[in-house]
């Protein structure tokens, strides 16, 4: 059987139910916490550039003698077992006289890359190369396997971390307790690093001496809580 409500008594009860609905909404002791936890890591990958540089005034003959000194670099790179090997940027520019009017040769300058885990065996192979190449740069950087390893090894820590911090913030506003409303981990990011090398002397070619160091690995736990009073 359908009953007829007045309309009075219906907006009434909706009016009554306001104060319920906005209380709910409202956040009372609110603080936003950061916290860290971090570790260092070896840097277990290793990275080396090596570039063929000329200038002659026929640009076909340079471009020749860039592609044979590439490919020799290249066929013996290859040999080295653990290395990765790839070709980088390969670029030629016009040399102008003094006025800059006319041209008067042609540069060219192409890269090879090599990146290993092992670094006697790359070190090995670029004193090698460097007999003709040049040394562009090198670098050390963490692989992402060990970094992954790394970071899930500190998810707990960064977790632990907040806790107590929420736990002090707690304490300091004279709560009795606290609840976690908001919380997000991430990780702190880095780059490789740039380092110096130095040469010393081998049986058959100088071989740069390497100190690949460390890097820092961090996660980030940033979050909001709310206090309960007493």
């Amino acid at each position: 059987m359908f009953v007829s409500i007045p309309r009075s008594i219906a907006l009434l009860a909706c009016i009554a139910c306001l104060p319920a609905a906005a209380a709910d909404e409202q956040h009372y002791n609110q603080i936003s916490l950061r916290a860290e936890a971090s570790s260092e890591v070896a840097h277990d990958r290793m990275h080396v550039t090596l570039y063929s540089e000329a200038q002659h005034e026929d640009p076909a003959q340079l471009a020749a003698r860039t592609t044979e000194a590439m490919n020799k670099a290249l066929q013996r790179a290859r040999q080295a077992k653990g290395v990765v090997v790839s070709q980088g940027s390969r670029s030629s520019y016009p040399v102008y006289e003094e006025k800059g009017q006319q041209i008067t040769a042609w540069r060219e300058r192409a890269e090879l890359r090599l990146e290993s885990a092992d670094f006697a065996a790359l070190s090995k192979l670029t004193g090698e190369l460097m007999q003709e190449l040049k040394m562009g740069s090198m670098h050390f950087s963490v692989s992402d396997a060990i970094r992954k390893q790394n970071e899930d090894a500190l998810l707990k820590d960064a977790v632990a971390a907040f806790r107590a911090r929420a736990q002090l913030a707690t304490e300091a506003l004279g709560g009795t307790d606290y609840r976690i409303v908001s919380l997000n981990l991430n990780s702190g990011g880095y780059q490789p690093v740039m380092r110096n090398f130095a040469m010393k002397s081998m049986d058959s070619a100088p071989t740069p001496e390497v100190e690949a160091g460390t890097r820092q690995v961090s996660i980030n736990a940033d979050g909001v809580i709310e206090v309960q009073m007493p």
